[in-house]
C-alpha cells in the first residue's frame, strides 16, 4: 500500500475554520456596535435623569426659600462654594460636584415650620426654639428613601448642618468627625454667607467681621481643619460669591 494512503487532507477543514472565524468576527463587530449603542443610548438617559435629580432638588429649595425669605442667591452661593471648599479640601471630585447640589438643601425641612415661628420678629419661646431645631429632622424625612446618591447626601446635609465641632449642636449632638464632612462644610459655609447678608432683623456684617467670627469658633462650632481653609482662601471665597451675585454663576455651571 502506498504511504501516500495514510496522508489526510486537510484542506476542506482549514476551510471551514476560516469561514468560521470570519463569520465569527463578524459577529462580533456587530455585537460591538449594538453594545456601543447601547451605551450611547444609556449614556444620554442617565444624564438626562441626572439633570432631572438636580432640577428636582433646585425646586425643593426654591420651595424652602419662598417660605424662608432667602434670596436664590443665597441658595447658589452655599451650593458653589461648598463644592469649593470640598475641592480645597481634597475631596474626590465626583463628591464634591455633588455638594454644589446638595447643600443647597440644608434648609428645605423648615418647609415644616410654621410661619409663626419662622417668620417671627422677635425671640423665640423655649417651645419656639425647640419647634425651630426640628427642621434638619424634617429635611432628612423629605430627601430620604430615594435610594438616588445625589438625594440621599441631601438628606445627610439637612441633618446634620446644624451639628457643632464640640458635640453642643443639633439634632443629635454630634461632635467632631462623628459629623459627615458634608454637614461640617456646608455648616461652615452656610454660617459665612448668613453672615454677610442682610436679613430682616439686622445688615449684613463686613468679611472681616465674618471672618473674625469663623476663626473664633475653630474647634467649637466649626471643623478647625475647615476653618483654616477658608481663612486660607477667603479672597477666593469673597471673588467667588461676588461673581454669583452678579450671575456670572449658576448652581448649574460646574466650571467655577
Amino acid at each position: 500500500m502506498s504511504a501516500n494512503a495514510f496522508v489526510v487532507n486537510t484542506s476542506g477543514a482549514e476551510d471551514e475554520l476560516a469561514a468560521e472565524n470570519v463569520a465569527l468576527r463578524a459577529q462580533l463587530e456587530l455585537y460591538g456596535r449594538d453594545i456601543n449603542k447601547t451605551v450611547r443610548s444609556l449614556g444620554g438617559a442617565i444624564e438626562r435623569l441626572e439633570i432631572a435629580h438636580h432640577q428636582a432638588l433646585l425646586s425643593l429649595a426654591k420651595a424652602a426659600e419662598f417660605k424662608d425669605g432667602d434670596t436664590g442667591e443665597h441658595i447658589v452661593r452655599i451650593g458653589v462654594l461648598s463644592e469649593h471648599l470640598g475641592r480645597l479640601l481634597g475631596l474626590d471630585a465626583t463628591f464634591c460636584e455633588m455638594l454644589r447640589y446638595a447643600a443647597p438643601m440644608h434648609d428645605v425641612g423648615k418647609i415644616g415650620i410654621p410661619d409663626s415661628i419662622l417668620k417671627k420678629p422677635g425671640k423665640l419661646s423655649e417651645q419656639e426654639w425647640d419647634e425651630m431645631k426640628r427642621h434638619p429632622e424634617y429635611g432628612a424625612r423629605i430627601l430620604s428613601g430615594s435610594g438616588v446618591a445625589l438625594f440621599d447626601l441631601a438628606a445627610e446635609i439637612a441633618l446634620h448642618h446644624h451639628e457643632k465641632f464640640d458635640g453642643s449642636g443639633y439634632p443629635r449632638g454630634l461632635r467632631g468627625t462623628e459629623i459627615p464632612i458634608s454637614g461640617r462644610v456646608v455648616a461652615l459655609i452656610d454660617f459665612f454667607d448668613a453672615l454677610t447678608m442682610k436679613r430682616c432683623y439686622r445688615d449684613a456684617l463686613s468679611d472681616d467681621e465674618a471672618l473674625s467670627m469663623i476663626k473664633e469658633g475653630a474647634g467649637s462650632h466649626f471643623d478647625p481643619e475647615l476653618v483654616n481653609l477658608l481663612i486660607a482662601n477667603a479672597d477666593d471665597f469673597i471673588a467667588l460669591r461676588e461673581q454669583i451675585n452678579r450671575g456670572d454663576v449658576a448652581v448649574g455651571n460646574t466650571s467655577a
